[in-house]
């Protein structure tokens, strides 16, 4: 629910999330991004690319523009060329960021993992390369036209470098789950096998973190895909893919890569929020006085998660994690756990 949806950002800092638009209804008529929460959080909503997201024919790009869409999306693949050159051509999207997967569901092939020697030997349904690799190329040629263009949660190695090489490289984000794991350290039974895009090799993860830290890769995205205690129990591939929760974000990012790679704070900060401001297109975070989206953190106290979200998809739950929000603007004075002595 949405109501649970921030308690679980508040108790995590999140102050801004932003949904994209595939919903029980999608998100392409201006009465469909009426939603709001209650200050000092910011719900923000991306609108649909196509109606329903079929990707046949535009939604009222201005029309969902002059409600207040943050931008425009059509979910985790990308839409049909001809639809997005159309976009382009009657520039109703001009001035909001354009978010496009980089990914082919026909190209997938059922893969639970990216194919690689790794996954020859676990036995895993492979996803081939060209499935991330192809429509990539393909946005990247409209990139020089297309300036708002931003890339959705790239997941391979050989993606940051086609990236990095691009003279007009537009800006992409990186699920979290694939800066931690990979299809050869994740426990088979473990919450966290099935993601959109699927998990790939340590390499994969290892040129995602590296990309990120120089900037080829702006943002850190959450992808909050919530699934219930009866769908958990369904084999892996009859469950929808996607990990739930906000709250082991910034604890499990921190001792991976400040305790653990060595990144400075602010390194970490501008993946997580400078970054994603700037990939949204809004005004990043700054500290005013009398500004409630603040948040105090403890890396080295033991992570006692707080009353959040109701998903039973959160890959971490099971695990101990150290770094501890202790207070926040966000959250209620009561909810706060400063020691008094």
């Amino acid at each position: 629910t949405l109501e649970s949806l921030a308690a679980e950002a508040a108790a995590a800092g999140y102050g801004s999330v932003a949904l994209l638009p595939e919903a029980s209804e999608w998100r392409d008529r201006p009465e469909a991004l009426q939603l709001r929460w209650p200050e000092p959080l910011q719900l923000l909503l991306w609108g649909a690319i196509s109606a329903a997201g079929s990707g046949r024919h535009l939604a009222p790009l201005a029309d969902l523009h002059q409600a207040g869409a943050v931008g425009f999306c059509d979910g985790e693949s990308i839409p049909p060329l001809a639809l997005l050159e159309r976009l382009l051509l009657l520039g109703d999207a001009d001035d909001l960021p354009l978010l496009v997967a980089p990914r082919d569901p026909s190209l997938a092939q059922s893969g639970l993992v990216r194919e690689g020697v790794d996954t020859l030997r676990l036995g895993w349904p492979p996803e081939p390369l060209a499935s991330e690799l192809m429509p990539l190329q393909s946005l990247l040629a409209l990139a020089r036209r297309a300036p708002q263009l931003r890339l959705l949660n790239l997941s391979t190695a050989q993606a940051v470098e086609q990236l990095r090489q691009h003279p007009a490289r537009p800006k992409a984000s990186v699920c979290w789950w694939h800066l931690l794991q990979d299809h050869s350290t994740l426990d088979p039974l473990a919450p966290g096998w099935t993601i959109t895009p699927v998990l790939g090799s340590a390499t994969d993860r290892l040129a995602l973190r590296a990309g990120l830290r120089d900037g080829v890769v702006q943002a850190v995205s959450v992808h909050h895909s919530p699934i219930d205690r009866e769908e958990q129990m369904l084999p892996l591939d009859q469950r929808r893919p996607g990990v739930s929760g906000y709250q082991p974000v910034l604890p499990a990012l921190w001792q991976a890569l400040v305790a653990g790679d060595g990144w400075q704070p602010s390194e970490l900060w501008q993946a997580l929020s400078w970054g994603p401001s700037a990939f949204l297109g809004q005004e990043p975070e700054s500290l005013q006085p009398g500004s409630q989206r603040w948040l105090l953190f403890d890396p080295e106290q033991a992570h006692q998660p707080r009353a959040g979200s109701l998903a039973a998809n959160g890959p971490l739950a099971a695990q101990a994690l150290k770094g501890q929000l202790l207070a926040s603007g966000l959250l209620p004075v009561e909810q706060w756990s400063l020691d008094q002595g």
